[in-house]
């Protein structure tokens, strides 16, 4: 196995972090959702506030893997966690471990942080992604089901709060 390398991402890592997410978006099927640029990477990723955390792997020096994620609080339970948005190994690096060794870095993190779990969510359709999560011993949460609002239906309920 070559020589893997895991850091956070720093300035300078904004083109790499975007072509990698672009690959991503891709494999998902959702490149016409990408708008991700390098001024967004730079603003949110690795500004003076970062909205979001990212780490790469480098397989001998060349980008192999990346990994975006952002703590959360659990009010009821009193715990933080972290929430994964991206994972992404680029398909030629796949069965390395590239994609455990991050989780397992991210895990160390968590541990040593006080952090009591770590969530994400995965395609229904992405089978090789949902074995390798269950090969990791991560548990499929059936009693809740993930809602989003947005475009229409996020502006019309906004214009409710503005009419009062």
């Amino acid at each position: 196995m070559s020589a893997i390398e895991i850091r956070r991402a720093q300035r300078g890592d904004e083109a790499v972090i975007v072509e990698l997410l672009r690959e991503l978006a891709d494999y998902e099927r959702l490149l016409e959702r990408f708008y991700l640029r390098e001024q967004d990477v730079t603003r949110d990723l690795l500004g003076v506030a970062p909205v979001m955390r990212c780490d790469l792997a480098f397989a001998d020096g060349e980008p192999a893997a990346i990994m975006t994620w952002y703590p959360t609080y659990s009010t009821f339970a009193v715990e933080h966690g972290i929430y994964v948005e991206d994972l992404y190994v680029r398909p030629t690096l796949r069965g390395r471990g590239i994609g455990r060794a991050l989780l397992a870095h991210l895990a160390k993190r968590a541990m040593q942080e006080g952090v009591k779990k770590i969530e994400w969510s995965v395609l229904t359709w992405n089978g090789p992604s949902i074995e390798f999560y269950e090969n990791l011993h991560a548990e499929r949460v059936d009693d809740w089901y993930i809602y989003r609002l947005a475009g229409d239906a996020l502006a019309a309920l906004g214009e409710e709060a503005r009419e009062q």
